[in-house]
């Protein structure tokens, strides 16, 4: 395993993990990844489990100021939603990871939840059933 840092608020975490769950590139590719039970124009051959990525991201002091001004005066809290977006990609990205890892062709079913871990800090997850098509 490689070793990792994450920085989450100013906490520093290290976090020991294979190198291909924290893949940005992935060298393979999955044939999908979809919310239905099926790959259109493919059969499943085997089912090989249970696909999961996750993160979890906090917001920053200057940030929250920034938001909280623009709450008030109302609209969208464009960081915010910025924040949370590159959060829910990342943990996609490690999902298909993870499936890759299994030696899936696909992930079909694919959930995503958020919660709430600490005052200022959400995790999201995305998970899926890997598959290998026919």
């Amino acid at each position: 395993m490689d070793h990792y840092w994450f920085i989450i608020s100013v906490t520093f975490l290290a976090v020991d993990m294979p190198t291909e769950a924290v893949l940005t590139d992935v060298e393979q590719s999955l044939v999908a990844t979809v919310t239905t039970e099926t790959v259109p124009g493919h059969e499943i051959a085997e089912v090989l489990g249970i696909a999961r990525g996750n993160t979890v991201r906090a917001r920053n002091v200057g940030r929250d100021i920034t938001q909280g001004l623009r709450n008030l005066a109302g609209g969208e809290l464009t960081a915010y939603s910025t924040l949370l977006a590159d959060a829910r990609d990342q943990a996609i990205e490690r999902m298909e990871a993870d499936a890759l890892q299994m030696g899936a062709d696909a992930v079909v079913n694919v959930r995503m939840e958020t919660s709430e871990v600490t005052q200022g800090a959400s995790e999201v997850i995305a998970y899926g059933t890997a598959v290998k098509l026919a």
